[in-house]
């Protein structure tokens, strides 16, 4: 069976007006921290808005800074590097010079080699270690001197080259990164509170270990311009050094060229004059050769033309040596007979004046016959050593002094 509804409670009027009164407190309260909150909540935006745009303010201003920073450094770096580069082309031109002066030192140095082998075939007393031979041995000792000092200077350019191109190197890559960074700071400036593509990126302010300080960064850049500057100034010491070794080591060269040259010329001339004196020599044996050998034959004459009148003389004494008895006399023919035969053995046997010395004619013929085969002696060793002064001009002339025509010294 349902029960009848019972009626809701009822207040009292007094309480109604209690209830009314604390709604309108409860509102007051609320419109007043709501007033609070909002004036609150307005002088905080304007604070934040102030320390905002203030920090962003310095930002730009940093960031505009580090631009200028990084332009000073991007133009020193820039102009470190023109100059490196510009060094170092420079540098490679006196590369070239050098590789140029080593070759031109191999064809001297050849030919002095070939003259001295040639002139080892040089016979006789004119193999001798004379001047020009002391000059070419000077001369091939100066120019493996100059290609051995050329050869070390080539090797140390190539090391300042292979230091300039590691400077040159490491200001592209700082000039590169500088760049890099310029274009990113560029980037960073051109943004405003209202460019559309900005974003929250999370751990956008974390700071890793690859971090370096503001003067880690300065004294990178300025150890890369140090470093350039330390090569180049090596370089161009260098250059220096390239220059004065090209200009002694040319004027050496070509001062002991000359000297041998010199050298030369001045044995050539004392070979021919010698070789002309032998020849003079050679005609006065030849000349005496001629004389003594009609001396021979007059001698010989001279000798045959006492034999007749000794044969008559001693076959009359003979004849008359067989006269019989008191016949056999020592009269005055027989005394006369014994005188022509002792005369013409006296003037066969008589000593003859040859220059200061005199001699018998038989010990005259003898002596005419030895100096005949001594003066064929000495026209022989005259012809020979005449022969050996030819040989030693067409070393010297021909084979040697034209082959030096070719030698051209320059300068690089």
């Amino acid at each position: 069976m349902a029960r009848p509804l019972q009626a809701p409670p009822k207040f009292h009027p007094s309480e109604w007006d209690i209830a009314a009164r604390m709604q309108c407190a409860s509102t007051e309260t609320l419109k007043s921290r709501s007033e609070r909150t909002i004036a609150e909540s307005q002088r905080l935006r304007d604070e934040i808005e102030k320390t905002t745009q203030k920090t962003q303010s310095d930002v730009n201003k940093k960031l505009e800074q580090r631009q200028e920073e990084i332009k000073f450094w991007k133009q020193e770096l820039s102009n470190k590097l023109a100059e490196v580069v510009h060094e170092t082309e420079l540098l490679l031109t006196f590369k070239t010079r050098l590789q140029k002066s080593l070759e031109s030192c191999k064809e001297p140095l050849v030919i002095a080699q070939k003259c001295l082998l040639n002139r080892q075939r040089r016979v006789g007393i004119d193999l001798v270690h004379d001047e020009v031979e002391q000059e070419l041995v000077k001369e091939a000792e100066i120019l493996q001197g100059v290609i051995a000092l050329l050869g070390r200077t080539l090797e140390q350019t190539d090391e300042q080259i292979r230091l300039n191109r590691s400077a040159k190197y490491n200001l592209e890559m700082d000039l590169k990164d500088k760049f890099t960074a310029l274009m990113i700071d560029d980037y960073c400036t051109s943004l405003t509170n209202n460019t559309p593509d900005t974003r929250y990126t999370n751990n956008a302010a974390r700071i890793e270990g690859n971090f370096v300080s503001p003067e880690d960064w300065t004294d990178f850049s300025n150890i890369n311009v140090e470093k350039a500057d330390k090569q180049r100034n090596n370089s161009l010491a260098l250059r220096v050094l390239i220059d004065g070794i090209l200009s002694q080591t040319a004027n050496d060269m070509r001062k002991q060229c000359e000297m041998v040259n010199a050298a030369f010329r001045k044995r050539v001339k004392e070979v021919k004059d010698a070789k002309h004196k032998l020849e003079t020599l050679l005609g006065m044996v030849m000349d005496e050769t001629a004389s003594q050998e009609k001396n021979i034959a007059a001698l010989k004459q001279a000798i045959a033309d006492k034999e007749g009148p000794v044969k008559v003389a001693q076959t009359r004494l003979e004849a008359r040596n067989h006269r019989p008895n008191v016949e056999f006399c020592y009269d005055t023919v027989q005394r006369r007979l014994i005188s022509e035969v002792e005369e013409i053995t006296r003037n066969i046997q008589r000593q003859v004046e040859m220059g200061r010395r005199e001699n018998l004619l038989q010990d005259a013929l003898a002596e005419a016959e030895t100096e005949l085969k001594a003066l064929s002696r000495q026209q022989l060793s005259l012809e020979e050593e005449i022969r050996v002064k030819e040989n030693t001009l067409y070393i010297d002339e021909v084979l040697c002094m034209q082959l030096r025509e070719s030698v051209n010294i320059n300068s690089f």
